[in-house]
């Protein structure tokens, strides 16, 4: 069952004001995701709930890391359930092209699925290990090619566009995903950066302002994660996803989908 979501569009309402009486509003870039109520608020993010900065972050970090963990090789199912076509229960939705692909096409050949790491599994050394390499909060099917393609490059805006990506564009230290996975990518990222903190055996994992960070536990650029956040919110398809990792498979949440306002609350 979804979330119960309310938004309060404060934003909307100061432009429309400002129109009627005759002001100039300003360009808006990326107001702030207005403040959102769920059916976890007093249970499950109760101990978050009225929280910022740091402390809002160290609170997610002990309430999602509270999961199941599932093997490399499950994830290939998993993905079956989570990335599943709502209008086709044969097929999966695959991340960065948002192609609908059958379901037993996942491999690793043309024209096949695969598991995308969203937060690149050599950005902390991670790999495929269970834990953040088995972590499907940031595992997605994802075209064969385009998942080569986008490697294990940092996000930002710019490059040429990826063939057969669906509007998502690649340059040589970068990877900018299509609009309607703007978002997603983002609150995957960010979901990571949460939950891995360094304290049970794996890298602290953290967004910084900078493009090939390598093997260093770090992915950018938080800027343009922060503004994906607000350009591309929360959809239908990426609740439901979140739902069906929580309830079947790793019985956590990712906040920032539940709590899109929690990013800049955070960062």
């Amino acid at each position: 069952m979804l979330a119960t979501r309310i938004r309060s569009w404060k934003s909307v309402a100061l432009t429309s004001a400002a129109v009627l009486v005759g002001l100039s509003a300003p360009t808006l870039t990326a107001t702030p995701a207005a403040a959102t109520t769920t059916a976890y608020d007093s249970t499950y993010y109760k101990n978050a709930i009225g929280k910022t900065g740091t402390s809002l972050k160290s609170s997610l970090h002990t309430i999602i890391s509270s999961q199941s963990k599932i093997s490399y090789s499950a994830v290939w199912d998993a993905l079956k359930a989570t990335d599943q076509d709502p209008n086709n229960s044969s097929n999966v939705i695959l991340l960065y092209s948002g192609v609908s692909r059958a379901k037993s096409l996942n491999g690793g050949d043309v024209g096949d699925w695969n598991r995308e790491h969203t937060w690149a599994k050599s950005h902390g050394n991670f790999g495929e290990a269970t834990g953040p390499g088995t972590d499907l909060h940031h595992l997605r099917a994802a075209d064969v090619q385009v998942n080569s393609t986008r490697g294990n490059l940092d996000f930002d805006n710019g490059g040429s566009s990826v063939t057969n990506g669906g509007g998502s564009k690649v340059d040589s230290d970068s990877f900018e995903p299509r609009d309607a996975d703007k978002g997603d990518v983002a609150r995957m990222i960010l979901y990571m950066a949460v939950r891995y903190e360094g304290d049970d055996g794996w890298a602290d994992l953290e967004p910084n302002e900078k493009v090939n960070n390598g093997s260093n536990p770090y992915i950018g650029k938080l800027a343009v994660l922060k503004q994906w956040n607000e350009q591309d919110p929360p959809s239908t398809f990426e609740e439901k996803r979140n739902d069906v990792i929580y309830t079947t498979y790793q019985h956590n949440r990712n906040p920032f989908i539940d709590h899109p306002e929690w990013v800049e609350a955070i960062w």
